[in-house]
């Protein structure tokens, strides 16, 4: 009888490659099963042409001023790029995402806006994030050799497209790349296929001027003085050599400032969203997303014909009082209870709807440290014939609080959170194309436990929680919207 063989992350996607020589062949692994080329053909065109229609952040949806105003500055070479990217040829597909390390099955239903400004150390970086659908042999390359070769086939293409579409002058310091791609280790026992993620932050000259050199010594140089990290620990990447150079002697060790003064600028707050960085090793070597969470004292636009909600600017999350929290203790608390989170993982994979490429998190909004939780309503919307605010209505009151008090006892309990930050994504069925949404709904845990104990109405509960669709914010009156 065969050994038994552990399949892990199978990438679909690389069947859709007709053709690879002889040596690439023999170190780059495809998966098991191929279609017709006749039959690929029609899925592949029109998987192509639903990615095409998702667009760029919008500017509404970012806080942070300084990010918000690049955004809405370069908002159409952007669009641009992403189009250029989009119709660049890789060895492997490319697809843009805000999220790293999903697997192929779970990237067409992502949020595909994979260009946008971020704070990463202290500097204002075009980020550009996608997950590149190879998996190399990890008995054949080494850790550099994979990187290296990420570089080469897609940060290196990429990097002569962005002086064709963004001018000289952008307001940036940096521009950056994390991208996903998949590493495969097999012996007579067993077939693993993990992840890794390459992040690369060039100094704004060096990104503009990378096409133009015309030898591996100036590439090696740029590459020297750049910041580098591999699954979140900082790498010394040696383009085309078979182990990584030593960190501590590049050039990038000493500490320096960001290339652009923004001494005048203001404070980035502590506000992140961590389910970006929650898949990599060490989080804080990752990058910061600009926060569409949090709120600036004012709501959103209000559904046709709802009323003030009474009390609830009073009621509803508000800054904490005293110190405020850090990223760094959003991190001690998932260390501390890891093991309930675990837990958590386990039972909301199995009966509460949790997506598995967004595991739950800490995280820091308005001075708050709240758990983040992502869950799938697994029933779809007729996005012609529904209102934002009637899906967000019915995602709440049909799939979402059914579960909440099931939730609220698997969620760890302690004084130092206070809060639940629940995505819910809601499928959209449309004439043209489908597609998601996501909708937030950011509620105290004090409301949340007196609702499941029905002490409270479920608009009681909202009226004392954050609703937000697609980062937008929102007043929601859930009987009026019926």
């Amino acid at each position: 009888m065969s050994q038994p063989v552990i399949r892990h992350d199978l990438p679909l996607g690389l069947c859709f490659r007709e053709a690879v020589d002889a040596q690439w062949r023999n170190l780059i692994s495809l998966s098991r099963f191929r279609a017709p080329a006749a039959l690929l053909l029609p899925v592949m065109l029109l998987w192509v042409g639903m990615r095409a229609g998702f667009g760029q952040v919008s500017p509404s949806e970012i806080v942070n001023p300084q990010l918000k105003a690049s955004e809405q500055t370069y908002f159409r070479q952007l669009e641009a790029l992403n189009r250029a990217i989009r119709s660049t040829k890789f060895p492997f597909t490319v697809l843009l995402s805000r999220y790293v390390g999903l697997d192929p099955q779970h990237q067409t239903e992502a949020d595909t806006r994979g260009l946008e400004f971020v704070k990463f150390h202290d500097r204002l970086v075009l980020k550009v994030t996608g997950n590149y659908n190879a998996a190399y042999n990890a008995d054949l390359l080494t850790e550099n050799e994979r990187a290296s070769r990420t570089f080469n086939e897609v940060i290196a293409p990429i990097l002569q497209l962005v002086p064709e579409e963004i001018p000289a002058e952008v307001a940036c310091d940096a521009v950056g790349f994390e991208i996903s791609y998949h590493v495969r280790r097999r012996n007579r026992s067993y077939d693993y296929e993990g992840k890794e993620i390459l992040v690369v932050v060039l100094g704004k000259a060096d990104a503009l001027g990378y096409s133009k050199l015309s030898n591996d010594s100036d590439r090696q140089d740029v590459l020297n003085r750049s910041e580098i990290f591999l699954s979140g620990k900082a790498f010394g990447l040696a383009l085309g050599g078979r182990e990584p150079l030593d960190v501590e002697g590049l050039e990038r060790s000493v500490p320096r400032k960001p290339e652009r003064a923004s001494a005048s600028a203001p404070t980035p707050t502590s506000n992140t969203d961590r389910r970006l960085s929650s898949v990599k090793e060490d989080p804080r070597a990752g990058f910061e997303k600009p926060d569409t969470k949090a709120s600036m004292g004012t709501a959103g636009p209000a559904s046709p014909g709802s009323s003030p909600q009474p009390g609830s600017d009073k009621a509803e999350v508000q800054a904490a009082p005293g110190a405020a929290p850090s990223p760094g203790d959003a991190d001690r608390l998932q260390v501390k209870y890891k093991a309930q989170i675990d837990e958590l993982v386990r039972e909301g994979l199995a009966k509460f709807h949790f997506v598995d490429y967004a595991p739950p998190s800490f995280a820091i909004f308005r001075n708050h440290v709240v758990l983040q939780l992502t869950l799938r309503n697994p029933e779809r919307f007729e996005r012609e014939s529904t209102s934002i605010y009637k899906r967000a209505a019915q995602s709440f009151d049909l799939f979402l609080a059914p579960l909440l008090k099931s939730i609220l006892e698997k969620v760890p309990q302690g004084e130092e959170f206070d809060t639940l930050d629940i995505t819910v994504l809601n499928g959209l069925a449309s004439t043209s194309k489908a597609s998601s949404e996501a909708t937030d709904f950011i509620c105290p845990i004090r409301p949340l436990r007196q609702f499941a104990e029905a002490e409270i109405t479920s608009q009681d509960l909202v009226n004392q929680s954050i609703v937000l669709v697609n980062g937008v914010r929102i007043a929601l009156n859930l009987q009026q919207v019926e």
